[in-house]
């Protein structure tokens, strides 16, 4: 079945199993859109804007690559560079949009499509508060489980080597398990962290879809209409509940020196 765009809404859920516990559940929504329509989705209404300052507005310079050129030849360009080839079907990315002119994805996901309609495999593009980007390109060499043997079998399950510096309370040189299922009704989105004494912590993903119309837009944006700064607000809030209760802490692995440069784009198959 070909996924079609649409308004996820639905709960983020963190646990952190060791050296403390943590966990916490939010609200949230992101939408799922069509890389090759993102300038007429994002006409859908009145409050929603492409490359420009709005309610909700999606921006080219929110991803990753050149903002110049349009998203599908950024990750044609981005695979070519890993050595990976993509499906020739559509591409569908579910990301936060900007929310009154601002936006912080600590993720998003790409699901790419064979010709057929089906997912064939999945980019995540993760985000630290660093400005840092990182891609994790979810192939079929890298599938794990039973999707190892069977390609096509779901939920699409994907394992990982943790490259990217993402949270001060985490090393690098962890394990990531990826698992999701096609964009439908309902999506998940889980990934769990190991390393060689088990489970470390996890992150799920629980949506459910409305149709990307006007009204409904404006409906989840009456609820939740500053999604982007409630997100990077609970990343704050959690950190310091993190570090009260003792949570080891690990320094970018990068700072080296007052004012070095931030920006970087890290690539991993």
């Amino acid at each position: 079945m070909v996924p079609e765009p649409g308004i996820y809404v639905g709960s983020l859920r963190h646990r952190r199993f060791r050296p403390v516990r943590h966990e916490f559940r939010y609200p949230v929504f992101q939408v799922l859109l069509d890389v090759d329509r993102i300038p007429e989705l994002m006409s859908v209404s009145r409050l929603a804007g492409y490359n420009r300052w709005n309610w909700a507005a999606y921006d080219e310079r929110d991803h990753f690559g050149d903002p110049a050129l349009p998203l599908r030849e950024r990750l044609r360009a981005a695979a070519a560079e890993c050595g990976v080839t993509l499906p020739l079907g559509p591409v569908f990315l579910l990301t936060n949009l900007r929310y009154l002119g601002y936006c912080f994805n600590p993720v998003s996901f790409y699901y790419f499509c064979g010709t057929a309609g089906a997912v064939e495999m999945m980019l995540a593009e993760v985000n630290n508060t660093f400005g840092e980007t990182c891609n994790y390109w979810l192939t079929p060499e890298c599938a794990a489980g039973a999707n190892a043997n069977s390609p096509g079998a779901l939920p699409h399950r994907y394992a990982t080597r943790k490259v990217f510096h993402v949270s001060p309370f985490m090393d690098l040189g962890l394990d990531y398990t990826w698992i999701f299922t096609p964009p439908a009704e309902r999506l998940v989105a889980h990934t769990s962290t190991h390393d060689r004494e088990g489970l470390l912590f996890d992150a799920t993903l629980t949506l459910g879809r409305r149709p990307w119309i006007a009204r409904e837009l404006r409906r989840t944006l009456a609820q939740y209409p500053l999604m982007t700064a409630k997100v990077i607000a609970a990343i704050y809030w959690q950190a310091l509940r993190l570090r009260w209760k003792g949570a080891p802490y690990f320094p970018h692995p990068g700072a080296v020196s007052e004012g070095s440069p931030r920006r970087s784009i890290w690539k991993y198959v």
